[in-house]
């Protein structure tokens, strides 16, 4: 159960906003990292409802943003919902699309109109992801790479290139399409989720496409989460026991099992995490179709390199 907080203020102009998306926030804890990403969302030309989704742990945050211009909902679930607030956030959007992002991240003016309109002109398509800078510099996020030589082919009534994977904080999703199938998998709650959400929009017939004219700012600063990259490894396990051939998922469990036994940094803690969650996993296994199993091997084969885990191109 969540509770709602309405903003106290109005929001800064009068004029109408772009009626067709709603940007989803989650949070935790980092209440002034959270205002400047509400201010930057509230200075769009779009000007887009913004639904929060505030996990922290006590009432900092709340008493921090409410009343900020930029907020139309603020909802406040029971506990720590992860990744799976944005699949609440999209619920309360009343907008056929919906734009992600972070407490750290927001979009560049022109962006979300931009996604709106590619999501007007192609029916498909299910998810855009859109091109990251990083900090002040405005540095291009290493996967913007990775996602742009995509080997997958071309597909005519799909903007941009087709990928299996892309950036949580920067991309827009079709709320029919992400609901659908059910948004983010509780079983995977946080770290590397985006894979397995890339695969269920594929198989149920939905396009995910890389789409480099649109822009997400990124301002991570020096609060990574302890313990991500457990989270991260144990996820990648999961995905593919609850969607990939069984060849592919015993390399992926012996992989683990092989850096857990020889110290690997948070391997040990992922393979029991990943142990634990595998009764589940099996249960609710469900094989991609050939068509989306046969571009998941292609990405298999052609990666390069090591691009960051969770996000397949």
């Amino acid at each position: 159960m969540s509770t709602e907080h309405a903003p106290a203020r109005t929001r800064h102009s009068t004029a109408p906003g772009d009626p067709r998306i709603t940007v989803a926030v989650i949070t935790r804890d980092r209440a002034a990292s959270l205002l400047r990403t509400l201010d930057a969302l509230a200075a769009l030309p779009e000007r887009p409802p913004v639904v929060v989704v505030d996990n922290s742990r006590d009432d900092t945050t709340r008493r921090a943003v409410t009343g900020h211009p930029a907020i139309t909902r603020l909802l406040r679930p029971a506990g720590n919902t992860g990744a799976l607030g944005r699949n609440l956030a999209t619920r309360h959007a009343r907008t056929p699309y919906v734009a992600f992002s972070d407490d750290d991240s927001w979009w560049e003016p022109g962006s979300l109109a931009r996604a709106a309109d590619l999501l007007d002109r192609h029916p498909r398509l299910g998810l855009l992801a859109a091109r990251t800078l990083v900090g002040d510099e405005a540095a291009e996020d290493p996967l913007n790479a990775v996602l742009a030589a995509s080997p997958l082919p071309p597909e005519p009534d799909l903007p941009g290139r087709p990928v299996l994977g892309f950036l949580g904080c920067a991309c827009v999703v079709r709320k029919e399409a992400f609901l659908g199938v059910g948004g983010y998998h509780p079983l995977l709650f946080f770290g590397g989720e985006e894979t397995l959400l890339a695969y269920d929009l594929a198989a149920a017939g939905w396009g995910v496409a890389y789409e480099p004219t649109l822009c997400a700012r990124h301002h991570p600063g020096d609060h990574t989460r302890a313990g991500r990259s457990a989270l991260v490894r144990r996820n990648h396990v999961l995905t593919t026991c609850l969607r990939r051939p069984w060849p592919v998922a015993l390399r992926a469990g012996t992989g683990l099992a092989l850096a857990a036994a020889t110290g690997r940094p948070g391997a040990p803690r992922a393979l029991k995490e990943a142990v634990v969650r595998l009764p589940a996993a099996l249960a609710r296994r469900r094989p991609l179709p050939p068509h989306v199993e046969r571009a998941a091997r292609l990405l298999d084969r052609e990666a390069t390199g090591h691009p960051r885990e969770g996000t397949t191109p």
